[in-house]
């Protein structure tokens, strides 16, 4: 997971999920905001990596929503997949109602992608509101609709975000984890 090269801008902003089709990962709302946010800015669509049970559901409530046409599910994918997906989107939601510390959000951010997630778990002690990511309130799709609207908007804002993800995730690669990880083995004691 690295930056892709610059790209052109388009006509389209295409933002990504990449999470199980679970309730507890709130794509729901993510539906719900895209729906919201298209009122102010037609462009926008999603795209959804994922698979689960909420599938059928998920595909209902978008038609319903009217954004059926603007919403791809992509299936599960592998990971070169991902980072392909990452590498041709424009920012990345995360929506869930609960997490740790999702892998989906560290992957976005080493791919250089703008962030918009929930505020829920371990995510606040990942990134920082408006410095490294977007964060909005589980449940909420209209505050999750104007950060979409805000970064689509907001080029200034979306460079900064780009930037600094990498240089955020940094500090999770396993060169530096792995030496922590020594650090705390051999100050409890333990030797290889």
């Amino acid at each position: 997971f690295s930056p892709a090269p610059a790209r052109a801008a388009g006509d389209e902003f295409t933002l990504v999920v990449t999470r199980n089709l679970e309730h507890i990962y709130g794509l729901d709302t993510a539906l719900r905001a895209l729906a919201l946010a298209r009122e102010q800015e037609p462009g926008l669509r999603l795209e959804i990596a994922g698979s689960g049970p909420e599938l059928q559901d998920l595909q209902a409530l978008a038609t319903q929503l009217g954004v059926g046409e603007r919403v791809r599910f992509l299936g599960r994918l592998e990971r070169q997949q991902i980072v392909e997906l990452y590498h041709c989107a424009d920012a990345m939601l995360n929506p869930a109602r609960v997490d740790n510390m999702p892998n989906s959000v560290l992957e976005a951010l080493a791919c250089g992608l703008p962030v918009i997630s929930t505020n829920v778990g371990g995510v606040p002690y990942i990134v920082e509101d408006g410095a490294t990511a977007l964060l909005v309130q589980p449940d909420q799709p209209q505050a999750m609709a104007e950060a979409m609207v805000r970064l689509y908007r907001d080029r200034e804002l979306r460079s900064r975000l780009c930037e600094q993800g990498p240089r955020e995730v940094a500090q999770y690669d396993w060169r530096h984890v792995g030496d922590q990880w020594m650090q705390l083995y051999r100050a409890a004691g333990v030797t290889a």
